[in-house]
């Protein structure tokens, strides 16, 4: 090493950003070669958690994998629960009733409210607003209570599974949940006027981890970080299932590909769930909420294989089932959109980044960690 590349290395720093930052995005870290304040290098460290749900599955009846993948992310767990089932329906030639396939639809974006107020509540607090963290998560909250009103859990459902779902909703719930959408609509004002057309929120994250769109998809970027970019791509308009093809709504984008643009997709998604949500309440058909399976225990499905997707709070969810006609999934295998986003996007990003940008950054892509490490 000559005398000037010795100088170079000395004004080099190795600093350990997490997991205990309130950036951070569960038990996940990044490891950072700084120079002064500038990042040279990244390198993001998933961690160990909620880990090998992949190989359980291979061990369990398909009933009993439900409590595993909807751990697969923990703020929005239900398309986990949705994609699984829809890989055995698809293995298995079960069809599910037009009842079920609403209330999928109905508890997929309860899911997505819940993630984007709970991704909401991180990015606003590590940003210094924290009005709007307690706010978020309040109104969480609520949908959290209409999930234990439907599901009888609060944050692991076990709801969807093959067939249908495990039981209809009950009396007054769509009474409750038109309250709720009514109150969360009218408080999404003040959280414009406080947060999202706040000229310092915007000074603070605008420009801040640009991505290009050519670069987006070179990465395998998917969901609400590729729509930031221009691209209109949404798995529920392009491959609809449960009733999205009945469904009225738009796929929001922005094209700035930076922090900004990020947020404020997760910010127009979240009226557009609202809509689908009443379109359900609406329009639900009568009938049957599930259609009879097996008994679980000595379920057996034809060999085969099959490769689902549809649309998460992050992005593009897709699972590879083989099944080998055993009373046991074979192999089944999830692509997750956190595993590029919080590898390959994030480590480019924070090339040349200021360490003061760091966390909101990272929170702005919309990264769980238990997704990367399954």
């Amino acid at each position: 090493m000559n005398k000037s590349e010795t100088k170079m290395k000395n004004r080099q720093l190795t600093l350990y950003f997490g997991p205990q930052h309130v950036g951070m995005v569960g038990n996940f870290s990044i490891t950072l070669t700084v120079e002064g304040d500038t990042i040279q290098k990244a390198v993001a460290n998933p961690g160990f958690l909620h880990r090998g749900f992949e190989k359980m599955l291979e061990n369990v009846g398909y009933l009993q994998g439900f409590p595993f993948v909807c751990r697969i992310n923990v703020m929005d767990p239900d398309p986990n629960e949705q994609v699984y089932a829809m890989a055995i329906e698809e293995l298995a030639g079960l069809e599910v009733p037009p009842r079920a396939q609403y209330l999928r639809t109905m508890v997929l974006e309860m899911s997505r409210l819940a993630s984007h107020l709970a991704w909401l509540w991180a990015y606003a607090n590590e940003l210094g607003f924290d009005t709007i963290g307690h706010w978020a998560m309040a109104q969480r909250d609520y949908f959290i209570d209409l999930f234990d009103m439907i599901t009888g859990a609060r944050v692991y459902h076990i709801y969807i599974w093959p067939g249908g779902v495990r039981r209809d909703m009950p009396a007054k719930f769509a009474d409750k949940m038109r309250q709720t959408l009514d109150g969360f609509e009218e408080s999404l004002r003040d959280f414009d006027g406080v947060f999202f057309n706040n000229r310092i929120f915007r000074k603070r994250v605008e420009g801040v981890g640009v991505l290009s769109q050519e670069e987006a998809l070179r990465l395998g970027v998917t969901g609400g970080n590729l729509r930031a970019t221009g691209l209109a791509r949404d798995v529920r308009k392009e491959e609809p299932y449960a009733a999205y093809a009945e469904m009225d709504f738009e796929v929001p984008t922005m094209v700035g590909g930076d922090s900004y643009a990020r947020a404020m997709v997760i910010r127009k998604e979240i009226e557009q769930s609202i809509s689908i949500i009443r379109q359900v309440l609406d329009k639900m058909p009568g009938g049957s909420a599930w259609n009879r399976t097996p008994n679980p225990f000595k379920w057996r499905i034809p060999p085969g294989e099959a490769y689902v997707r549809m649309e998460s709070a992050r992005g593009e969810l897709g699972v590879y089932a083989v099944s080998d006609g055993t009373d046991k999934i074979y192999r089944m295998a999830y692509r997750v959109p956190s595993y590029p986003h919080g590898i390959l996007v994030l480590e480019k990003l924070l090339q040349g980044m200021n360490i003061a940008d760091v966390g909101h950054m990272l929170l702005s892509l919309n990264i769980a960690a238990p997704e990367i490490d399954r």
